[in-house]
């Protein structure tokens, strides 16, 4: 091989490696931004979290994958109003047993996932697989979780409690598939009319409401 040939041969090689080497940049970027649009702000938690962007894609990818092998179902009308009274129910017995009512909200939740065909086989499991499908609202379960491990080993205070029911209640209505709020006025434990979704109040410091 004369030096013209072998010129044009390193030349072609450098060219075909450059032009792989875009192709390769361009469909990383759009999958880039495809997982970013698919899982907004759980993208970024990833990636901080694995400190790795290829990683942390390849994560999400894996997410995606398996939870597209689930059965996921809509909640049955009556489900669905079961699932609401429980709620209302819930929220109710904050006033007297806020402690409990939390751990009420926790298994609720894994309850309702079941129902709709996600294994709840534990909280880190639960997070990532909802994470796919809810990528905005996941972000108040894992706040929800970490107050009820503090509820359970008798370190979170009420207000602590109350702010672990309303993070519960983002992600029970998207389970739900409802709106937070409702129009139809329902009657309180205190007789007063309300919305259906609003959190009542304590009366004092030590056992204060649950604001909306």
């Amino acid at each position: 091989m004369d030096s013209q040939t072998l010129l044009v041969v390193v030349v072609t090689a450098a060219v075909c490696a450059l032009i792989a080497a875009g192709i390769w940049f361009a469909v990383s970027r759009v999958r880039s931004r495809r997982l970013k649009r698919r899982f907004g702000p759980e993208y970024e938690r990833v990636v901080d979290q694995l400190q790795d962007r290829q990683l942390a894609e390849a994560e999400l990818e894996n997410r995606k994958k398996r939870v597209e092998k689930y059965v996921i179902v809509p909640l049955s009308a009556r489900d669905r109003a079961n699932y609401r009274q429980a709620w209302m129910d819930l929220q109710r017995r904050f006033v007297d047993d806020p402690h409990q009512a939390v751990e009420e909200g926790d298994k609720l939740i894994l309850e309702v996932m079941e129902k709709r065909g996600y294994p709840a086989d534990g909280f880190e499991q639960a997070a990532t697989d909802l994470s796919v499908d809810y990528p905005t609202v996941v972000a108040h379960y894992r706040a929800a979780a970490v107050i009820a491990g503090r509820n359970r080993t008798g370190e979170a205070g009420t207000e602590e409690l109350r702010q672990a029911v309303v993070h519960y209640r983002a992600l029970f209505h998207e389970l739900l598939e409802t709106s937070p709020f409702t129009t139809e006025p329902v009657e309180t434990a205190s007789g007063r009319k309300g919305n259906e979704f609003r959190l009542p109040r304590l009366k004092n410091s030590r056992r204060g409401g649950l604001r909306s």
